[in-house]
C-alpha cells in the first residue's frame, strides 16, 4: 500500500472522529470536558490541597471549627462528590461505547464485503486456472472450500455454540 493510500485512510478515520465528537451535544462536551480533569493530576492536587486545608483548618486550635472531628461534612461532601463524578464517567463511557459499537459494526461491514470480494476472486482464478490446464489445482479441496460462500448466520451460531457459557 502507497503512503498516499495509508494518509487517505488516516484523514477518513480522523473525518469519521472529527464527525462523531461534533455530534455531541453541549452538555456531552461539558461532561467530557469535566472527566477529562477527573482524570488529571490537576484534580488529584486540587482535591488534596482542598482536603489538607480543610482539616488543617478545622484542626487548629482557637479557630472556629465548622466541621470538627471525625469532618462528618467533609465526609458527606467527598460521598456526594464521588456519586457525581461516577455518574459522570459512566455517562462518558458509555458514550465512548457507543462509538466503539459504531466502529465494530463499520468493521463487521468491511469484513464481510472482503469475503465476498475474495471469495469472487478466488472463483475467477479457478476459472482461469481451469482454463490454462490446472485444474488440479484449482479443483482442490482447499480451493473449493474457499471458494464457498460463508453462511454468516452459521458461522455465528457455531461460535454461540462452541464457546463456553458464562
Amino acid at each position: 500500500m502507497s503512503q498516499a493510500h495509508i494518509e487517505d485512510h488516516v484523514k477518513l478515520i480522523a473525518r469519521h472522529e472529527e464527525e462523531f465528537l461534533a455530534r455531541r451535544t453541549p452538555w456531552e462536551r461539558a461532561t467530557d470536558r469535566i472527566a477529562i480533569f477527573i482524570g488529571s493530576a490537576a484534580f488529584i492536587a486540587v482535591h488534596l490541597a482542598i482536603y489538607m486545608v480543610w482539616i488543617v483548618f478545622n484542626s487548629l486550635p482557637q479557630t472556629q471549627h465548622f466541621d470538627p472531628r471525625p469532618y462528618s461534612l467533609l465526609q458527606t461532601v467527598s460521598a456526594m462528590e464521588a456519586i457525581l463524578i461516577a455518574s459522570l464517567i459512566l455517562m462518558r463511557q458509555t458514550r465512548i461505547g457507543r462509538r466503539s459499537d459504531e466502529r465494530d459494526h463499520l468493521m463487521l461491514q468491511v469484513l464481510l464485503l472482503s469475503e465476498k470480494e475474495t471469495t469472487t476472486l478466488l472463483n475467477v482464478n479457478r476459472e482461469i486456472a481451469n482454463e490454462v490446464g490446472l485444474g488440479v489445482v484449482a479443483n482442490s479441496r482447499e480451493a473449493k472450500t474457499l471458494s464457498q460462500d460463508i453462511s454468516i448466520d452459521e458461522m455465528a451460531q457455531t461460535i454461540r455454540e462452541t464457546l463456553p457459557k458464562s
